[in-house]
């Protein structure tokens, strides 16, 4: 494996384990001396289990992430109260009111809700990238319901199988006891003071894409896996679970389905997922929603642009880490730019989520160029742009050899009274070779991510 190593070379972008020239950084050199030990063989049999080299970040450097997550979150869900309640940011022309109030993500069914400890979104998943200067910066939010946690657990569980020696001679922070955390936080919610509430999963079902998180999120947390059927509201606004020996009050639900399907009574009336009177059963204060209705307000391309602004205004805090450049389409000046540098930039709709509808201009044709432009002039505000950023690579193993590919890295924020974010997160590498979509819905892979003392 040694002459793979030798051979490895990430070219002009910042690689995570490997430096400008050619040797292993700190926080990775014992790994790579470790993995240069490693016969072909032996790597290629390990490899059919997994993409099995690790990205390693240091925990100094992951503090200040860490904290600049927290601080992000603390924000997002300070606006989100805001604008279901007071509107403060909006009547000081912080942000723009035409911009949340006509979002399609704006539920106006949720305004004058205020639910405990003031949190909506109480699981975030921010996505990170690192550029050419070496440092981390958010592109983009998810807060509606995202996912992916379990590929991150899943990850460390085959690493400590497939590299058992490596693992024990690294100090790697735990990621394994996220359930247990997610339990107490949602526990926290609960309208009923219980030593154990009853919190269920809800999910949209077997043929969703995402169901073997939901089941293997319900188990870890000793919680049950339900659909919109097994849940009913009383007369009274107190939602029940159906079971074998009768009905049984929930406390906290963890909604795993899109608002427009969590309950027909205020959202999509053709509804068969979600549950008839929920909404109605939150609003009384009856039940906790995780992540509650209407958290995606702020789960808009346009919206993340703010981000910053609302530190500042709601936190009297410096972003701690910082948005990349984005041009809003709906701006005269920022729309003429965009369409004059398409060729140069990401450009993006302001709600898809899986890397669908983007254009990566420098990857894109004339005619895929000239049909963005249109879209662009058709709906102004459901655009924004992006520099093309040079996404860090790490090394994969692949057809024998060492190879860079580009990735991102998605931490998990858990937020009620306190604050807690995965040591580390999913790391998604995009296995096309130049390619910068990470997404899994696009073909994407992951690796562990470890943070390392």
């Amino acid at each position: 494996m040694k002459k793979n190593w030798q051979s490895y070379r990430p070219g002009s972008f910042y690689d995570e384990l490997i430096n400008e020239n050619g040797q292993p950084r700190p926080v990775s050199r014992r790994l790579v001396n470790q993995l240069q030990k490693i016969s072909d063989d032996d790597m290629a049999m390990r490899r059919s289990a997994f993409d099995i080299i690790p990205r390693p970040i240091p925990a100094k450097e992951w503090q200040t992430i860490s904290a600049g997550l927290i601080q992000r979150t603390r924000a997002l869900n300070c606006f989100i109260n805001d604008i279901y309640n007071e509107q403060k940011i909006l009547a000081d022309g912080v942000v723009p009111a035409d911009i949340v109030l006509n979002s399609p993500n704006y539920k106006k069914q949720c305004r004058g809700i205020k639910p405990p400890f003031g949190v909506w979104a109480h699981i975030c998943g921010t996505d990170l990238v690192r550029n050419s200067d070496g440092k981390f910066y958010v592109l983009e939010d998810n807060l509606r319901v995202p996912s992916g946690v379990s590929y991150m657990l899943e990850n460390r569980e085959i690493t400590k199988r497939v590299l058992p020696d490596i693992f024990e001679n690294h100090n790697i922070l735990p990621v394994d006891d996220y359930p247990s955390k997610l339990y107490t936080m949602l526990a926290s919610l609960s309208p009923r003071q219980r030593k154990r509430p009853c919190i269920v999963v809800l999910t949209p079902g077997i043929y969703n894409s995402a169901y073997f998180e939901h089941a293997f999120l319900a188990q870890g947390m000793g919680a049950q896996l339900v659909e919109g059927s097994d849940l009913f509201v009383s007369e009274d606004d107190i939602v029940y679970m159906r079971t074998v020996d009768g009905r049984e009050r929930v406390d906290v639900i963890y909604r795993r389905i899109d608002d427009e399907f969590l309950d027909p009574e205020e959202f999509r009336k053709d509804s068969a997922l979600g549950v008839p009177g929920v909404v109605r059963a939150w609003k009384a204060g009856n039940v906790a929603i995780a992540n509650a209705p209407g958290s995606g307000v702020a789960d808009d391309k346009v919206v993340y642009a703010f981000v910053p602004d609302m530190i500042r205004y709601y936190l009297k805090e410096e972003p701690l880490v910082n948005n990349v450049k984005t041009y809003l389409c709906m701006n005269k000046e920022d729309r003429e730019y965009v369409i004059a540098n398409i060729e140069k930039l990401v450009v993006k709709p302001a709600n898809e989520s899986g890397g669908y509808g983007l254009l990566v201009g420098p990857k894109a044709t004339k005619s895929q160029h000239r049909e963005f432009i249109k879209l662009i002039n058709k709906e102004p505000r459901n655009y924004v742009a992006q520099p093309t950023l040079s996404l860090s690579t790490a090394p994969i193993y692949v057809d024998g050899k060492v190879e860079p590919r580009h990735l991102d890295l998605r931490p998990f924020i858990l937020q009620a009274r306190k604050s807690w974010v995965t040591p580390g997160g999913l790391t998604r590498v995009a296995l096309v070779k130049g390619s910068l979509v990470v997404n899994s819905s696009q073909g994407g892979g992951s690796k562990d991510t470890w943070i390392v003392e």
